[in-house]
């Protein structure tokens, strides 16, 4: 939740501010739900009290009636005292006979206005009654957006018989509690923007007495580094919290520097070490090449040779190039500088690819290449030491494990707006679980090197914003797959 990612402040702001508005809230709703429990309670009540108070006066009426009281005669017994009994206790009221038929009502103008089915009684409250226990039934019900009640009970003579069923609608007038209920509203409204109001200044204040010790521990640990010496933090009338907390930095500060001494000396160590070992791996690369270019010289020299001159003069080439590199490297060393600086001109990728094969005597590697012409912008030396490096690699995963057939495929296409150089091999191949670490210094899986040629060449293919991949199929055979950008 973005809750929990904001500041401790907010959070305690926004929590004291939540409190506050959610139980003046839950209060109102409270209070709401009981107001209008009570209000149906009050009304439920008093409907039963003025329907016992009207029972008692028509059980005097039929008491002191000189009618025979039978269910024929109540129209004549009532004739009168109905409309004192409505005046008397401000309620209409409805006689039924047992069948549901009206007999008589309040309503002066019943008969006049009402059509043949409002003189009777409705089916479901005569079914009601007649099934209830105790012989009285109310219902409840809505009608243009006001509620009523109307209760239904048997009317009997002294023999408990009954002669009739009384009916009293009732009217639920909601305006007085209403009224009680909105200025209670009211009042709880006005004290809890009062609460409000303090809470927002107690929760600015306190979040930010809090949140100020945090907020100074914070500083000083953001500002904490190895190379200086740090100060430490002194908190004044901190929490026990805080306190703890403050002493674990100050404790973390003074083994620092106890052992930052110790850490720098062993990193210009480490430095110095991996210094030694890229120089070294760096000086065997040119040396490599310069001895095969040897021996290849050595073993096809042939004075009467009509191109001598001109094969002579590509050895000699080779060789410069490889001792100017091993120089470069020298003069990087002696003055504590990185590899040689690329020397970026316009290439022919083609051409420099087939130079740097060369010096291989191996009869299977073979090249391939698309176009004759492919420019790109590179060091030349770089390009050389990266082609070198790739092949020397599939030559070595040759012979780990001697194929019957083996076969180093060289290729250069193009690829829209960059250069591919790929280098195939069907050697040993790469475990799955070396594939994400094939390009890490010092990473190697043969008994010699230093596991420093594959990462020097994503090094320096990155540099002019290439990338290398390494594909594997099942056959185990690999392809390291160099791109480049494309020069048009």
């Amino acid at each position: 939740m973005k809750f929990f990612t904001k500041s401790l402040r907010t959070r305690i702001f926004l929590s004291m501010i939540f409190l506050v508005v959610g139980a003046s809230v839950l209060i109102a709703i409270v209070t709401v739900i009981q107001y209008r429990e009570e209000a149906e309670d009050y009304h439920a009540e008093r409907l039963l009290r003025k329907e016992a108070a009207i029972r008692e006066n028509i059980n005097y009426v039929l008491k002191t009636t000189t009618y025979p009281v039978e269910t024929k005669q109540i129209p004549l017994i009532f004739k009168e005292k109905i409309f004192e009994l409505k005046d008397i206790h401000n309620l209409e009221i409805y006689l039924y006979d047992l069948n549901g038929d009206l007999l008589k009502s309040s309503r002066i103008s019943f008969f006049k206005d009402s059509t043949a089915t409002d003189l009777k009684m409705p089916p479901r409250a005569l079914d009601a009654l007649q099934n209830s226990p105790s012989k009285s039934f109310v219902e409840q019900f809505s009608e243009d957006g006001q509620e009523y009640q109307s209760s239904y009970t048997f009317i009997t003579d002294s023999y408990f018989k009954p002669l009739a069923i009384l009916n009293l609608p009732y009217i639920e007038d909601d305006n007085f509690i209403n009224r009680e209920m909105k200025e209670f509203l009211t009042r709880l409204a006005i004290a809890y923007l009062f609460m409000l109001l303090v809470a927002f200044i107690l929760a600015y204040f306190l979040s930010k007495y809090i949140t100020r010790s945090l907020n100074e521990i914070s500083e000083k640990i953001t500002e904490t580094r190895l190379n200086k010496r740090n100060k430490k933090i002194q908190v004044s009338s901190a929490s026990e919290e805080i306190s703890t907390l403050v002493n674990a930095y100050n404790g973390m500060i003074d083994e620092l520097e106890n052992s930052a001494a110790q850490l720098a000396a062993s990193e210009r160590e480490a430095a110095w070490r991996e210094m030694a070992k890229q120089v070294a791996h760096e000086i065997k690369n040119p040396l490599t090449p310069m001895r095969l270019t040897v021996q290849s010289f050595q073993r096809k020299f042939d004075p009467s040779d009509p191109e001598i001159h001109t094969k002579i003069n590509e050895y000699s080439n080779t060789l410069i190039q490889q001792i100017d590199t091993m120089s470069s490297i020298a003069s990087a060393f002696s003055t504590y500088a990185k590899m040689p600086a690329q020397q970026d001109e316009m290439l022919n990728v083609v051409k420099i690819t087939k130079l740097a094969l060369d010096i291989f005597n191996e009869d299977f590697i073979y090249f391939f290449s698309e176009e004759e012409n492919i420019t790109a912008k590179f060091d030349r030396t770089q390009l050389i030491r990266v082609i070198t490096n790739l092949v020397k690699n599939s030559i070595q995963a040759i012979e780990q494990k001697p194929p019957q057939e083996p076969r180093i495929e060289v290729r250069v296409f193009t690829e829209i707006a960059s250069i591919s150089i790929c280098v195939t091999d069907n050697g040993i191949g790469v475990a799955e679980d070396h594939i994400d670490k094939i390009f890490e210094p010092k990473f190697t899986t043969k008994s010699s090197g230093m596991g420093l040629g594959l990462a020097m060449v994503k090094k320096i293919v990155e540099t002019y914003n290439g990338t290398i991949i390494l594909e594997t199929d099942e056959t185990q055979r690999t392809t390291f797959k160099v791109n480049i950008p494309r020069v048009i």
